[in-house]
């Protein structure tokens, strides 16, 4: 076990004036409708989607792989001989995936309601999916995410991805809820350990909303509701299959869930225009109350 650690100057996000409010999202089956890879990558390398998976399946059961890991390493195997698995390569795959309806123009939307409402919004992704197919779509290219996390490559001296230099799963997504509720958003900054003071922390746990659609979702969800925060399950607004969001509600994993449509006026921007209107009524009571605290004056 490594004992000693370089403490390594990061930039830390400092505490607003005004609230924060962080949206979080996963990625596949939330903005858009399938899985990233099953938008061209898949068929590139002369598969069929089912036929990819159920390898991956098998290969993580008999070797013990985590399943994401799993994947990344399935990619750069059928890659060989098949085609150039590179950053533009996999950001060009990224820039093919569709969205839900009205995702293009929804966090900007819902950034200019918060500052009509004294709330500075901000978008995060935590997925499993690929980064650099992430960073191809457009939204991420016009800079709609404060950060994307998810599972990305490292890349040889060719250029060639060859190894995960990240590997995002169910369970350490939560890591990244921690590093947005304090500010240390890189992440290999140790602070995410570090004590905060409730009155030092960036992004309070009651003002962040995740938004998922499936089982993987789950610990971060549960953390969210846990701490006063808004989880939101949704699901396909053409098949309007509500199995897992209705499961989701009745083991309390959500408070809430609509179809992934993002157009102005649906379901879903309204209840986001709900939690921002809420967020500036919540911090301007806990300023209030904050006032009223011994050794206040």
């Amino acid at each position: 076990m490594r004992t000693g650690w370089i403490r390594m100057k990061f930039e830390r996000k400092a505490r607003e004036s005004r609230p924060v409010l962080a949206i979080c999202y996963d990625f596949d089956h939330t903005l858009t409708p399938d899985d990233m890879q099953a938008q061209g990558y898949i068929q590139s390398v002369g598969y069929n989607v089912a036929e990819f998976w159920a390898e991956t399946d098998a290969l993580a059961r008999t070797h013990g792989m985590d399943s994401n890991l799993a994947y990344m390493f399935k990619m750069v195997q059928e890659a060989e001989g098949n085609l150039v698995l590179n950053l533009k390569a996999l950001m060009d795959y990224g820039a093919k995936v569709r969205l839900f309806p009205g995702v293009e123009g929804w966090f900007e939307r819902l950034r200019e309601y918060g500052r009509d409402h004294g709330v500075i919004v901000e978008h995060y992704i935590i997925s499993s999916g690929l980064r650099e197919m992430i960073e191809g779509t457009e939204m991420a290219r016009q800079g709609a995410f404060e950060r994307i996390y998810a599972s990305s490559f490292y890349y040889n001296e060719r250029g060639l991805a060859k190894w995960p230099a990240q590997a995002v799963n169910y369970t350490n997504k939560t890591q990244f809820l921690f590093r947005i509720e304090k500010g240390t958003l890189d992440v290999n900054d140790p602070a995410v350990n570090d004590y905060f003071p409730p009155d030092q922390l960036r992004v309070p746990f009651r003002n962040m909303v995740y938004i998922g659609d499936s089982d993987t979702d789950i610990p971060c969800m549960k953390l969210v509701n846990a701490n006063g925060g808004h989880s939101i399950g949704v699901y396909d607004p053409d098949t309007r299959d509500k199995t897992k969001v209705l499961k989701m509600m009745a083991d309390n994993r959500i408070r809430y869930y609509a179809p992934a449509d993002y157009s102005d006026g649906s379901e879903l921007d309204s209840l986001l225009k709900s939690i921002i209107r809420r967020t500036a009524a919540n911090e301007e009571l806990e300023d209030r109350h904050n006032a009223c605290l011994p050794g206040a004056d």
